[in-house]
């Protein structure tokens, strides 16, 4: 099993390395050629600069049963249509079941910008986000590994 990461603005790379030893799970992270990443406690997959270059990279990468990290939510659904588990930086596991409204309210927003709307930025990440995210891998780790490792 495989945790592959959209780690381009990853913010809970520390988070998932730390949880990939403690399962033993290999954590790959996928990035632009404009960010450098250390590749000593992972495996690093550059691709080059391009729109959407490092999500196409990390979906042609994933496999049924991988744990996919982003916070983009066209990735995540690209994840869990090939069977893989997708969870949110913020700790929100991404299912069948919140897929339609998150792709919709993504819409929405890309909509209103288009048409020059403004709309809000992400709040301030916090120490309890991630906690909430350490305990959300860990439960899917669990749950692929399966709780008597």
């Amino acid at each position: 099993m495989r945790i592959l990461v959209d780690a381009d603005a990853c913010p809970v790379k520390e988070e998932i390395l730390a949880l990939a030893e403690e399962f033993g799970a290999e954590a790959v992270m996928v990035t632009d050629s404009s960010h450098l990443l250390d590749a000593g406690r992972c495996r690093v997959v550059t691709v080059d600069t391009g729109r959407d270059s490092a999500d196409f990279k990390l979906i042609s990468l994933t496999e049924a049963g991988d744990i996919v990290v982003t916070q983009d939510y066209g990735v995540a659904a690209m994840a869990l249509g090939k069977g893989a588990g997708a969870l949110h930086p913020g700790g929100m596991r991404y299912t069948d079941e919140n897929m339609d409204r998150l792709l919709l309210e993504r819409h929405l927003g890309q909509k209103l910008r288009r048409s020059g709307g403004r709309t809000r930025g992400p709040r301030r990440r916090t120490a309890a986000d991630d906690a909430a995210f350490s305990r959300a891998l860990r439960a899917l780790l669990e749950q692929s590994c399966g709780a008597g490792r």
